[in-house]
C-alpha cells in the first residue's frame, strides 16, 4: 500500500528549505559585501602606493635649481614648512629626470613641483616649464583624499651626520628655505583610511 506525504510533513519540508534559502542568501550577501570592501580597500592601497612612489621620485630627483618668483630672480632652491595656499605644510622645488626623449618636446628635463594639502586632499602642483610667466597657474593633480594633516620636515647639512640613520641626536627642522638642498626630507601625513604614515628620503645630491 502506497502512502503519500501528509500536509504537516510538506509544510515542515517547505520551512526547512526556506530557512536554508535565507541562510544561503545571507551568506552570499556577506561574501559579496566583504568582497566589495576588500576591492575598495585594495584600490585605496594602490592609490597610496602610487602616491608614495611619485613623492619619492620627485624628492630624490631634486636639483639645486632656483626658480623665478613673480618674474624676479631668486636663489632659493627648496622651500618648505607652512606655505601659502596649503591648509597645512607644503614643499616646493625643482626636480630633474623628467623624461623628454631626444629632447623632442619644447621643454627641458627639469620640472618645478610642489606639494600641499587643500580641502583634505594631498595635491601635487607642477608646470611644464621651470620659470613661468607672471600669472601662470600650475596644474594640480590630486594624489590622495581623506588626508587630515600633512607635515614636512628637513635635515640640513648642519645637523646631520655623514650617514642618515635612526638617531635620537638627529634634529629635524619644520621649516626650510635655503640656497642648497637639505640632506634629507621627511613627509608625514594622517590618512582616515590608513592612519599616520611617515617616510624619510635621503637626497644624495644634498650639499653638506
Amino acid at each position: 500500500m502506497q502512502r503519500g506525504f501528509t500536509l504537516i510533513e510538506i509544510l515542515v519540508a517547505m520551512a526547512i528549505f526556506t530557512l536554508i534559502g535565507l541562510a544561503s542568501t545571507g551568506l552570499l550577501t556577506t561574501v559579496i559585501d566583504s568582497n566589495s570592501l576588500s576591492q575598495e580597500r585594495f584600490e585605496k592601497l594602490q592609490l597610496l602606493q602610487r602616491a608614495m612612489v611619485t613623492i619619492e621620485r620627485d624628492i630624490q630627483q631634486a636639483v639645486s635649481r632656483p626658480v623665478r618668483a613673480n618674474g624676479e630672480k631668486q636663489e632659493i632652491v627648496m622651500a618648505g614648512g607652512e606655505v601659502d595656499g596649503s591648509d597645512d605644510d607644503g614643499i616646493g622645488f625643482v626636480r630633474g629626470g623628467w623624461h623628454n626623449p631626444q629632447l623632442m618636446l619644447p621643454r627641458s628635463t627639469l620640472q618645478y613641483v610642489a606639494y600641499r594639502l587643500r580641502d583634505n586632499k594631498l595635491e601635487r602642483l607642477y608646470s611644464n616649464y621651470v620659470d613661468n610667466v607672471i600669472g601662470y597657474e600650475p596644474k594640480v593633480r590630486v594624489l590622495l583624499e581623506n588626508i587630515e594633516s600633512f607635515k614636512v620636515e628637513f635635515l640640513s647639512g648642519n645637523n646631520a651626520s655623514s650617514t642618515i640613520k635612526d638617531d635620537d641626536d638627529i634634529k629635524w627642522s619644520e621649516k626650510y628655505q635655503d640656497t642648497v638642498l637639505p640632506r634629507a626630507v621627511a613627509i608625514e601625513f594622517v590618512s582616515k583610511d590608513f592612519g599616520m604614515l611617515r617616510r624619510e628620503f635621503t637626497l644624495v645630491s644634498g650639499d653638506s
